[in-house]
């Protein structure tokens, strides 16, 4: 029997290869195993669910996701969670947001997400990769018939640590920005963030901080990398995120978390 007894996967540049994909043969048959031995699969991911539960289409009822880096926790097909940003502090940053030329941003809710029709279209189909639903509106101000919980911005490459620094200055205790990697930044509810996810989920089973392991590469992993009892970081991820986990494995493009589930789930 496994020491572990939930691990939790970020996607992008953490389970997915550059293509986007993953090796689902050697999953299927990790998955199983995981199955026999009563450990939980978990996707933690700063993704809309309706994007994340498409990359496992025989499974997903069976599967818990950590969408929107903790925003909307969904167990088996049912909610469990759901944050909230009121509509007045939506408002107060998206006039902030407006300062910033080289900001495009997407409204994120549980329904779905919007963007603004006259961004860049390249923006706007950049985005529906990540957001399987996605409208265009007229006025991000206007969208009040969702639970908004979060904010995702691309911002170019070589500005997102000066941006970032900008924005919690700016933004203060209202929303907190990480970095999820590729030039985006998330706008996300204080204190709701993967970690919190994972808690409440481990609530529901009765799992231990122990009997995680959690696998990242970008900013917004770090509270569920320093959570997790087993913590990995890519060996394609960001620096801090290195420095938080406990141990640095093959990088997504070289199945690293799949090499590493294995050796997890033979471990007595």
């Amino acid at each position: 029997m496994s020491r572990v007894k939930m691990i939790a996967v970020d996607m992008d540049g953490t389970f997915l290869n550059s293509q986007n994909d993953y090796d689902r043969a050697m999953f299927q048959e990790l998955y199983q195993k995981m199955q026999e031995q009563g450990v939980k699969f978990v996707v933690a991911s700063g993704n809309q669910y309706y994007q994340l539960k498409s990359f496992f289409p025989e499974i997903e009822k069976e599967l818990s996701f950590v969408a929107e880096n903790g925003a909307y926790i969904v167990h088996e097909d049912k909610e469990v969670a759901c944050g909230k940003i009121e509509l007045e502090t939506v408002h107060e940053i998206l006039d902030i947001l407006s300062n910033y030329e080289s900001v495009h941003t997407i409204l994120c809710g549980r329904d779905s997400a919007y963007v603004n029709k006259n961004e860049p279209q390249e923006f706007i189909d950049h985005g529906s990769i990540y957001y399987h639903r996605l409208k265009k509106v007229d006025d991000l101000y206007q969208v009040d018939q969702d639970t908004l919980f979060k904010f995702a911005l691309s911002v170019p490459v070589e500005q997102v640590e000066e941006i970032l620094e900008s924005l919690h200055k700016e933004l203060g205790d209202k929303i907190t920005p990480v970095s999820s990697g590729h030039g985006d930044i998330d706008l996300i509810i204080p204190g709701v963030h993967k970690a919190n996810g994972l808690m409440k989920l481990q609530e529901l089973w009765g799992i231990k901080d122990e009997e995680v392991a959690a696998f990242g590469d970008s900013g917004n992993d770090l509270e569920m990398l320093k959570h997790a009892g087993f913590s990995y970081a890519m060996a394609n991820g960001h620096p801090k995120v290195k420095e938080a986990a406990k141990e640095v494995i093959a990088s997504n493009n070289e199945n690293g978390v799949l090499r590493q589930v294995s050796i997890l789930l033979e471990e007595a």
